[in-house]
């Protein structure tokens, strides 16, 4: 009685089993396969990295199906060429060359490139415009980073401030000395700002506090806002000649390509620092180690080269009057994660029909 009893439990065990896994089999397969179509339906984005802050991410999470390239490093052009195929928009990085034959392969829904840089000279403008695909970047939110940054440099190359400290790890710090590490002070000093933009303008109101003789600028047109640090608009000549601090803040376009050639080192006085921290391209670098080692110059501060980063082999690194950072312009936490938000919100505006809401729309080139 107690083993038929023992038998029939374990039939209807079996019975009940069978039945919960065949249920879970005729239920769950389309719950799956209804998930799996309404993410597939989704506006499809790109992410060219899988780094990118998740401020940004999360804002697009649960709007779109993100395709992420999955390496913390620049988008190999072959992968890029794939994954960009049928895409409605893109989330790219400075790094990311976005030309007219990724757009081609990309397809005639692509309705937004979007990058998380203020530059834009990775992207095919011209193209872009043609096809009608918007074109958002983050113009802004950088101006204030970017700026202390080019402060620090400027500081740090021109107080021998990175080589004084490897000098104590060097053992050569061996007593207080008169002329040891001197460097050149800004005080009563004229300062040439080559492009004054946004971050031109901010270097500029900060560099005023440090009791500068003159501020020059080179720009397609007059400032008023130079005004308040009584800026003087100088032809490129002009600035080259008369400037001890020259900073570079322009525009990487067809015409400021190599404008820091071998003339216009020669233009500069002996004693002059020069600073850049816009494109690596503005600079033709072989004239630049050049000026650096026949002393035609002092010194330079680079944020910024040609290419990032540079074979360690280069003869910049091993300059004693070169200061290099691996392009640090707007590596603040709260500047990239609000850069990232701004570059996910441009996506949304057009990905909604509704282009006019995105927050930095690129139209048109600044100087």
């Amino acid at each position: 009685m107690i083993f038929a009893n023992v038998v029939r439990f374990i039939k209807q065990s079996e019975r009940t089993l069978r039945s919960k896994r065949i249920g879970l089999t005729v239920y769950d397969y389309p719950r799956a396969l209804l998930s799996s179509t309404v993410e597939m339906s989704k506006p499809k984005v790109l992410i060219t990295r899988p780094d990118i802050p998740v401020a940004g991410l999360n804002l697009l999470r649960k709007r779109y199906h993100l395709i992420i390239w999955d390496e913390p490093r620049p988008i190999p052009r072959n992968e890029l060429y794939i994954k960009i195929h049928g895409v409605d928009a893109v989330f790219c990085v400075l790094t990311d060359k976005i030309d007219d034959m990724i757009l081609e392969h990309a397809g005639p829904q692509l309705k937004v490139v979007a990058t998380m840089s203020v530059g834009v000279d990775h992207l095919d403008i011209v193209n872009l415009k043609k096809r009608n695909i918007k074109i958002g970047y983050t113009p802004d939110v950088l101006t204030d980073s970017t700026a202390e940054l080019i402060i620090a440099l400027l500081l740090t190359t021109s107080r021998h401030v990175l080589h004084a400290n490897l000098a104590i790890f060097k053992g050569e710090w061996t007593s207080w000395s008169p002329t040891w590490m001197c460097g050149t002070a800004l005080a009563r000093k004229t300062i040439g700002i080559v492009g004054l933009g946004r971050i031109g303008l901010r270097v500029a109101e900060i560099l005023k506090s440090f009791k500068v003789s003159k501020i020059l600028y080179t720009s397609r047109t007059v400032k008023p806002e130079a005004s308040k640090f009584d800026g003087e608009k100088v032809d490129f000549s002009v600035l080259l000649k008369n400037s001890d601090f020259i900073i570079v803040t322009v525009a990487l376009t067809p015409q400021t390509r190599y404008m820091f050639n071998a003339w216009a080192f020669s233009q500069m006085k002996n004693s002059a620092i020069f600073i850049n921290a816009s494109r690596g391209d503005v600079v033709d670098q072989t004239a630049l180690i050049d000026a650096l080692k026949n002393v035609t110059i002092a010194a330079a501060g680079l944020d910024v080269t040609s290419p990032e980063p540079l074979p360690l082999e280069n003869e910049l690194l091993h300059l004693d009057n070169c200061v290099i950072l691996p392009h640090l312009g707007s590596a603040t936490t709260e500047t990239r994660e609000e850069m990232a938000q701004i570059t996910a919100k441009n996506i949304i505006a057009v990905l909604d029909e509704e282009p006019e809401k995105m927050p930095a729309e690129y139209v048109t080139v600044n100087s």
